[in-house]
């Protein structure tokens, strides 16, 4: 097979080598256009997973590799005058130029034909000439330009700057350090990468940089030149870090991160390896190791397969959701340095850990493994803050307004579909009350409608009669009665999204008979089937406001600990927040204040009305996924609104708003917006913060807990499937939580895991078509 392979860079050489060594008959062109020695950048880092592939795939290019690393554990978080350490996190680092030439010898001794100092001819006339043209050609791919049609490219920038410079400080740990300047904050990512130096970035936000060196920075650098005088200003800057040690420069100048996604990796017989198919923002690790994998994973892949079509699809089925992983945890690295600045006010402690979570990868758990007595300090701290005992971060009490609860384990409101005629049976009591008993601390009723008009589907319950006002009575009474549990509601109105089928019957489909008009402040209809509702007059506006006053009266003869106002998922009040929604030219339409005003009339009018020392909250959805609708910057508007009305808790949703939406699904996928509005609205106002949205592990919610980016989290679909999920996720952190008595008999740690026995040994297997290194349990072996 006659193979051309563009760019010389790791990935490139990486993949000759490695096809080479499968394949000695195939004959390998790699077309390099600098000279072997050029390089730039100076150090590259690598996971113990990364390193455990390489030594199965070329133990003499590993053992080349390993004579060269810095190896730490350590990760220091340098912020506010203290220097917070944790261990066990395992890495290894060496010298950019080192790698090359190790690699470059490799393919030497393999009989590569590696031509330097030339420009790979036209990709097209390659891909006529060659069996398979393999682009490692880098972030600016001249394939991936060349094919665009193909592989829909797209690039993806924010608003942080970060220039890539060395030192011949050897630091002694993955150095993080928070710069405190007279232009605002900066960071320092800093790590080792061989006896001769380190690598450091400094990173800032576009405001920052604008202050600092905008007025300094060079606008035209030739290829290879640095930022002098930017450089300058970094040494006076960093002058503390670096300790009179020296900056150094190679090609170093200021530019933007751009996340390169496509949507495929492969056109005809020509492929994307490397940053050319993708990128990852450099502070969850460096992008030599994704392109190493690639390159593993498609020799393997070329050797295996009986053809190249096969090959590229197999390496692209293989290697795009380990990237597409990837990717999403960067996103959030990259997000959370982008907003450091919004958790300056955190105490050393949690700064730190929030620091070392923000990808979601790292996790409180995860570091009980790697540092249980930096963990445990941790939980010291976090208990002393509250002048309680030290437990896991979820059983740990919290007040919404004057309502205490014993944990932050919130059931989120969750539509049955199971009410007669509004009224909630046997089924809410068995399913509200099961919950209770299952230990969260709050249990919510799902949406309870204002008026019979006001459901969402004939199976909606409501609070618009006195029998659904005895009936919830007797749910709330068997909570309050029975368990540790506080009991809300959330109370709305469905608006446009009314008049539906049951959820099992087909969600959002519209009611074959039977129907009710349904209403808006526009008429624009959910989907092209549904209904369009009527546009609500003002006189209008006042009859629902009515009806919400009239519901929260009877809530709070019901007995219900907490009211929610649902401002999310496209009902009638969030519809009045959306500019997507919401196209009136009265005071109730057009610009954000007037969008809001409806919605903080309702909420000032059940206020009104709500005992005073009973709390009031607001769901709002964060954002509408869809473009021209609500965003970030503008969910944190409204829950500042919402909080000057006396909101005592938001609980931040996204989405549901327009059925065009295109949300981005994910683990813990909603809590970026509920961190935000905490940071910047909940603690000023002393408004706590729900988080919900794919969370499903008690790990997640003592993560978000103690990193400060939330304070509770409301769980949903695994309350379906668990009931007793809090008392379970006590079980298993050996928590003492107090059970129903009736129940006590069960009371017991799960016997899953492994509890004794040798630690897992990193082998190289083969599962499931990925190539990659795994922790294996293999009985009698060492690590």
């Amino acid at each position: 097979m006659r193979i051309s392979v563009l760019g010389g860079g790791p990935a490139g050489l990486y993949f000759a080598a490695l096809a080479k060594q499968l394949g000695p008959g195939h004959e390998i062109t790699v077309w390099e256009r600098n000279a072997p020695d050029d390089t730039f950048g100076f150090g590259v880092v690598f996971s113990d997973e990364t390193l455990g592939g390489i030594e199965h795939a070329d133990a003499g290019v590993h053992e080349a590799m390993s004579r060269e690393f810095a190896r730490w554990d350590d990760i220091d978080v340098h912020y506010r005058g203290t220097v917070t350490t944790s261990g066990g996190h395992g890495f290894a680092a060496m010298s950019r130029k080192r790698l090359l030439a190790i690699l470059q010898q490799r393919c030497r001794e393999l009989g590569v034909d590696v031509r330097f100092h030339t420009g790979a001819p036209d990709v097209a006339e390659l891909a006529r000439e060659y069996d398979l043209v393999v682009a490692a050609d880098g972030v600016n791919s001249a394939a991936r330009t060349r094919f665009a049609g193909t592989f829909e490219p797209t690039v993806e920038t924010r608003r942080c700057r970060y220039i890539w410079l060395g030192t011949d400080l050897v630091f002694d740990a993955f150095k993080f350090h928070v710069l405190e300047t007279p232009h605002g904050i900066m960071q320092i990512h800093g790590y080792p990468y061989g006896r001769e130096g380190s690598t450091f970035i400094l990173e800032l936000h576009e405001d920052v940089w604008q202050r600092a060196f905008a007025p300094i920075a060079a606008a035209d650098l030739a290829p290879g030149e640095s930022d002098e005088k930017s450089i300058e200003l970094i040494r006076e800057l960093c002058a503390e870090v670096l300790d009179g040690h020296r900056v150094l420069a190679n090609n170093s100048k200021w530019g933007t991160f751009g996340t390169v996604r496509c949507e495929r990796w492969v056109h005809e017989n020509v492929v994307l390896l490397g940053d050319a198919a993708h990128t990852a923002h450099f502070s969850i690790g460096s992008g030599t190791k994704l392109a190493m994998e690639d390159a593993l994973a498609l020799a393997a892949c070329l050797h295996e397969q009986q053809s190249v079509p096969e090959a590229l699809s197999a390496y692209e089925e293989e290697r795009r959701p380990v990237v597409a992983s990837t990717q999403r945890a960067a996103q959030a690295s990259l997000e959370w340095f982008e907003n450091l600045a919004q958790y300056t006010h955190q105490a050393p402690e949690q700064f730190a850990f929030n620091l070392l979570t923000r990808s979601r990868r790292v996790t409180y758990d995860n570091l009980k493994l790697r540092d249980r007595e930096f963990a445990g300090a941790l939980d010291e701290w976090f208990a002393g803050t509250l002048g309680t005992t030290v437990a896991p971060p979820m059983f740990q009490p919290v007040r919404i307004g004057a309502l205490e609860l014993p944990n932050r384990v919130v059931v989120s409101p969750m539509d049955m579909y199971s009410a007669e005629d509004g009224v909630p049976g046997e089924f809410h009591l068995v399913h509200l009350g099961g919950k209770a008993l299952g230990g969260a601390g709050l249990v919510m009723s799902e949406m309870i409608c204002v008026s019979a008009e006001g459901r969402i589907t004939p199976g909606c319950p409501g609070l618009y009669t006195e029998e659904q006002e005895r009936a919830w009575a007797r749910v709330v009474d068997f909570v309050h009665g029975q368990t540790r549990a506080k009991i809300g509601l959330q109370l709305g109105h469905s608006g446009r999204k009314g008049s539906t089928k049951l959820m099992w019957d087909g969600m959002d489909d519209p009611l074959p008979e039977g129907n009710w008009e349904v209403c808006g402040p526009s008429p624009l209809p959910y989907r092209a089937d549904s209904q369009t509702p009527r546009e609500l007059s003002v006189d209008e506006l006042a009859e629902i406001r009515a009806q919400f006053v009239a519901a929260a009266r009877r809530a709070a003869r019901a007995g219900f600990d907490l009211l929610e106002l649902h401002c999310a998922h496209g009902y009638l009040l969030s519809s009045f927040l959306s500019p997507l929604t919401n196209h009136r030219a009265d005071e109730y339409g057009g610009t954000a204040e007037n969008r809001l005003r409806f919605p903080l009339e309702v909420f000032d009018a059940v206020r009104a009305v709500w005992p005073a020392e009973r709390p009031m909250t607001v769901r709002i959805s964060a954002t509408d996924w869809h473009d021209g609708g609500i965003g970030a910057d503008e969910a944190v508007a409204i829950a500042r609104a919402f909080a000057e009305h006396g909101a005592a808790a938001i609980d931040v949703s996204t989405g549901q708003v327009v059925s065009q939406e295109r949300p981005q699904f994910g683990r813990s996928y909603q809590t970026p917006y509920a961190d935000r509005i905490r940071n910047e609205v909940g603690i000023p106002h002393g408004m706590a913060v729900i988080a919900v949205g794919a969370i499903s592990s008690y790990d997640d919610v003592n993560s978000l807990i103690l990193a400060g980016r939330a304070d509770l989290c409301a769980i949903g679909r695994s309350h379906l499937y668990d009931p007793q999920w809090t008392l379970h996720a006590a079980a298993e952190q050996d928590y003492a939580m107090p059970w129903p008595k009736p129940w006590a008999a069960g009371k017991r740690k799960p016997q899953t895991g492994r509890t004794d026995g040798p630690e897992p040994r990193l082998e190289l297997v083969r599962t499931g078509g990925h190539h990659t290194a795994h922790a294996r349990w293999r009985p009698g072996s060492d690590r």
